[in-house]
């Protein structure tokens, strides 16, 4: 059983049931059935057919099935459906993103999602973690940067208004102001405290209005946190995950990757050669599970980008101004592909533009923050070691003006058998990205949510 791909000459189907790439072909005894029935035999309608499996005399493939019986389960009308058996922009299958997943691209797309989902699980269960599910309706916001969505039963014709002219939420469902969550991590801490080691899974929301490659609006996190670890144990973990999490798609999924490597050198072919991946999606991935990632800290990195030609002659769209800037995409990409040639885990960031609850160095300038630097993407992780010492968080938490009394459960982990501790966030869409060579985030997530779109 399966959906038609492609019908010829009336006697050769190629017959898929998305399991893989490779169709299944069907001969039809010429002469068995009458034109009308043969009409509807078009792309995408699908068919149970009995027959024998022979091995095939045809080109491009071992066995063929002799149908014997065809039975028409579903139609579908050639006039009006959308993919037809040629190629289509990704743009276009955005468009049709309920009906994308029936190509050979997305096929292969979501195959590979799946075993790196699977692979997850794998990976901390034999660890043995604890798979902690978050919430994700959340009164908090653990990043501090305020770009939630709001959760609200309130009407929005006339909402209940307090003295000063703010919501009054004290109606509302949970009688209080409610948001989805932008990570699982702060309660992750809770879990880690208790558990030792725990990791999460699930959905998260940024109400950015970022129209990138790179931005979606939902999208998974994956979020380990663990006591008793430093900032090393916690760089030593992550690294050892992505190359588990890589290197069981290779051994599961090789058909599908290959199929996107070829399908990426294909795409390349039209660009400029400088603007060329060095290496092929295979190469890229098995070259990540070999090489031992660079570990370098922030300062170091500043000081490599400062002087590397590329911002000498003022090729950087953001020029290296010096310590304490953000790094951008651009000068992350720029030390894995072109100036060490591998991954890169930077670490110690200035204090100043990273997150509150992250552990103050000695230094008084920064953190033990590290971020892990993928090519072709930028980061793909960025995780710290969790200051433990309540009185220092407190002082932090009031210069960033974070609500330290709203916070009271989340301070108890400091009050009650405080620990080192330490975790990391990967954003599963880039690692799938990174993955299978999609240029886009909107390709490798099923039904895509951005700004203005929230279509299916």
């Amino acid at each position: 059983m399966g959906w038609v791909r492609t019908f010829r000459n009336n006697q050769f189907v190629a017959l898929n049931d998305g399991s893989t790439n490779s169709n299944l072909q069907v001969v039809v005894e010429l002469g068995k059935y009458d034109d009308e029935f043969l009409k509807r035999i078009t792309t995408s309608a699908s068919l149970k057919v009995t027959g024998n499996v022979l091995e095939s005399l045809g080109k491009g493939q071992k066995l063929e099935v002799k149908a014997t019986e065809i039975e028409i389960l579903g139609h579908s009308d050639p006039e009006k459906y959308p993919l037809q058996p040629k190629k289509h922009s990704l743009e276009f299958l955005r468009e049709i993103a309920h009906l994308r997943f029936r190509t050979n691209t997305f096929g292969a797309v979501f195959r590979v999602r799946h075993s790196l989902a699977f692979a997850v699980h794998k990976f901390f269960n034999e660890k043995g973690f604890v798979y902690l599910h978050t919430p994700i309706i959340t009164a908090s916001d653990a990043e501090g940067a305020g770009e939630m969505f709001r959760v609200t039963t309130l009407s929005l014709d006339n909402p209940k208004r307090q003295e000063d002219g703010s919501i009054d939420f004290s109606e509302d469902f949970f009688g209080r102001s409610t948001h989805l969550t932008v990570s699982g991590q702060l309660e992750g801490e809770l879990g880690a405290t208790a558990f030792g080691e725990i990791y999460t899974f699930g959905p998260t929301f940024r109400a950015e209005n970022s129209n990138t490659a790179r931005h979606l609006a939902e999208f998974w996190m994956i979020e380990p946190e663990m006591a008793f670890y430093d900032l090393e144990d916690n760089m030593n973990l992550a690294e050892e995950f992505i190359k588990y999490i890589i290197g069981y798609a290779i051994e599961n999924n090789r058909e599908d990757l290959e199929f996107l490597a070829q399908r990426l050198s294909d795409e390349e072919k039209s660009l400029p050669q400088d603007k060329r991946s060095e290496m092929d999606l295979m190469q890229k991935l098995e070259f990540v599970l070999t090489n031992n990632f660079e570990r370098l800290t922030y300062t170091d990195a500043i000081d490599i980008l400062k002087e590397s030609n590329h911002n000498k002659k003022k090729k950087f769209q953001y020029p290296i101004t010096g310590w304490g800037m953000d790094l951008q995409s651009e000068h992350e990409r720029y030390l894995v592909e072109k100036h060490f040639k591998k991954p890169v885990i930077l670490y110690n960031y200035p204090k100043e533009i990273k997150a509150f609850y992250m552990r103050q160095n000695e230094d008084g300038k920064t953190v033990a923050a590290m971020d892990i630097l993928a090519p072709g993407i930028g980061e793909i992780v960025g995780g710290s070691q969790r200051e433990e010492r309540q009185d220092k968080l407190e002082r932090r938490m009031r210069e960033m003006h974070i609500p330290v009394e709203d916070m009271w459960w989340y301070l108890d982990t400091r009050r009650f058998g405080t620990v080192p501790h330490a975790g990391f966030g990967l954003g599963f869409e880039r690692m799938v990205q990174f993955v299978t060579g999609m240029n886009n985030i909107r390709d490798v997530i099923a039904f895509p949510r951005t700004p203005k779109n929230a279509e299916f």
